[in-house]
């Protein structure tokens, strides 16, 4: 079961991430789980029928991802769409891309075993080592790099320009405009970011599932923002952490493990998802209900 937690974590971990920043700044990406599953039915395929070399056609896949989150943050920054409506429109658009490059065939990804491309499932999911003369089989080398990324995302968060002005945005966008701060600029450079750790979740979604269906990853991007909410990021922006996100992404892999530990078919899981997403954007209002009392006061 631990394994089913870990494995199932990672490319939710990477949307979360990317999305984290989005949230902060107020905003919202509901486009990363399908442009996720279109990075990786992309890669897949440039690796599977025009024999791309494995490196490149994984480049590709973070590629795919980047580029619908540069266009995110172009309709949201400069053609000023709602992000609700800018993200639902790519998520859509990129779920119908990914069937039409693949004329709706499910695609894979080389398998541990494979002649060609046998080191990806090595690389990002499982691997085997020895300490010594102990063999240590099966370690989770996806949890590393996951914690790896977080890592990078939260000096980027917080010890950086650009951290600071996600942060600046969120908390009073007007402000940040009058102060001299580029909103436009930073706000496609943020959807941009989001879109690249979506295109790094296809990569560990290859690893993890080898199989890429063509119209899936609808509903994934809510599991993602779940763990955000989970993790304390205001839905109004102008707060949150990424070790707050990597907690609540681990508490939302436990909870779908857990219900089908129970037995309790897919229908049931996505119903009690929804409700903790609900539950979580509820504690969130109060949250932030609660601070702004204590301002006034």
């Amino acid at each position: 079961m631990l394994k089913n937690i870990l494995e199932s974590s990672y490319y939710i971990g990477f949307m979360a991430a990317g999305v984290t920043f989005v949230i902060i700044t107020g905003g919202i990406d509901l486009s990363i789980g399908t442009v996720m599953m279109c990075s990786a039915l992309v890669g897949a395929f440039v690796f599977k029928e025009h024999q791309w070399p494995l490196a490149l056609a994984l480049v590709l896949t973070v590629g795919v991802g980047t580029a619908f989150g540069f266009a995110n943050g172009l309709l949201v920054a400069k053609l000023k769409l709602p992000p609700f409506i800018a993200t639902l429109g790519t998520m859509m658009m990129s779920q119908g891309i990914g069937s039409i490059i693949t004329k709706v065939q499910s695609q894979t990804w080389p398998t541990a075993t494979a002649e060609i491309g046998g080191w990806f499932k090595k690389l990002f999911i499982r691997n085997t080592f020895f300490l010594g003369d102990t063999k240590i089989s099966g370690f989770p080398i996806g949890a590393l790099w996951l914690v790896a990324f977080f890592i990078i995302a939260a000096l980027l968060l917080h010890k950086t320009k650009f951290g600071r002005y996600t942060f600046a945005i969120g908390s009073n966008e007007e402000a940040s405009r009058l102060s001299g701060i580029d909103v436009s600029k930073w706000k496609v450079l943020i959807y941009t970011v989001c879109g690249l750790f979506a295109g790094l979740g296809g990569i560990f979604y290859a690893a993890a599932y080898t199989t890429i269906t063509p119209g899936t990853g609808n509903g994934q991007e809510l599991n993602a923002i779940a763990g955000v909410v989970i993790g304390g990021t205001s839905m109004s922006g102008g707060a949150g952490t990424m070790v707050g996100t990597l907690i609540g992404v681990f508490i939302m892999s436990v909870l779908k493990n857990g219900l089908s530990s129970c037995g309790l078919q897919a229908p049931w899981q996505t119903f009690f998802t929804g409700a903790v997403v609900i539950g979580a954007v509820l504690l969130d209002i109060q949250r932030t209900k609660a601070a702004n009392r204590v301002k006034k006061g």
